[in-house]
């Protein structure tokens, strides 16, 4: 009984701070403008949100609040934030680390760098999980690899199919060896779901790199991208200095990796919630 009501406080107290981080959100939105990186067109942050944060002159995607992307994403009223339980750890003792995941969980209002949702996508029920760059470059540690892993689980023992938008600078330095272990641990709980018969997709998003690259980013049924999205391993730079060639134009750009077979096809991100729901009519079971 106790835990029941302890769960139910969680969940009440994750629904407040929802409410209150996008009412304060509205309230000084108006008075921001935030400047397209692509274009350099200074648009108001209310008007860009309305575009799903992609900039109306020039159609650049900018980054997105994970939370956001599911809300804009999923079916009104389903959204149901998952494993809230998962919490990021210190493995390693890592110097400051404990303070920068405070700091860092004050302003985006995130335990960590993805945000995970049950809900419905044009009443088919779905499990999704999404990254967020904002913390830590949507770097990947213990907590990011357990709650991907448990999105699987879910996706598996419930029948529903799995979406996973990736944004990340890949595993997390101030865990170590234990966040690099995360891509065995996500990967293997990818194959479990698929040898269950299960649907995957994965969306990647700017930037996608590293280990999140190397691991289920790369491992959907689907492989949809964002236009212009940064997706690799190594950096280009870091590319370029070892090989020590000037590499395409365009290299490691979404566009590029259609051309070249890494993706199924690149989706602007107004027409992702039917893109995707013609994708689920197709599988649903």
């Amino acid at each position: 009984m106790d835990n029941y009501f302890a769960d139910r406080k969680n969940k009440l107290d994750t629904l407040r701070n929802t409410r209150n981080s996008l009412k304060r959100a509205d309230q000084s939105a108006e008075l921001r403008c935030v400047r397209c990186p692509a274009c350099q067109a200074d648009c108001g942050e209310a008007d860009l949100a309305a575009n799903l944060f992609v900039c109306p002159r020039c159609g650049h995607h900018l980054p997105i609040p994970a939370d956001l992307r599911l809300r804009f994403l999923l079916d009104r009223g389903t959204l149901r934030e998952q494993f809230c339980h998962v919490l990021p750890q210190n493995p390693i003792g890592f110097p400051e680390y404990d303070d920068k995941l405070a700091l860092l969980s004050e302003k985006t209002g995130l335990s960590d760098a993805v945000f995970c949702a049950a809900g419905a996508i044009s009443r088919i029920r779905v499990i999704c999980a999404a990254l967020d760059s904002r913390f830590l470059m949507g770097s990947m540690g213990t907590a990011v690899g357990e709650k991907i892993t448990l999105a699987a689980e879910y996706a598996k023992a419930n029948g529903c199919p799995l979406i996973v938008f990736s944004a990340s600078g890949g595993a997390r330095m101030q865990e170590g060896i234990f966040s690099l272990m995360q891509m065995a641990k996500t990967a293997a709980a990818i194959r479990r779901l698929s040898d269950a018969g299960g649907l995957y997709i994965s969306v990647l998003t700017h930037p996608t790199t590293g280990g999140v690259t190397a691991s289920f980013a790369s491992l959907g049924d689907y492989i949809l991208a964002e236009p212009g999205a940064l997706i690799g391993f190594a950096g280009p730079r870091v590319i370029e200095q070892t090989i020590r060639q000037t590499l395409p134009e365009g290299f490691q750009r979404s566009e590029f990796l259609l051309e070249h077979g890494f993706v199924d096809a690149i989706v602007p991100r107004g027409e992702l919630r039917e893109t995707l729901s013609r994708l689920l009519a197709l599988h649903r079971r």
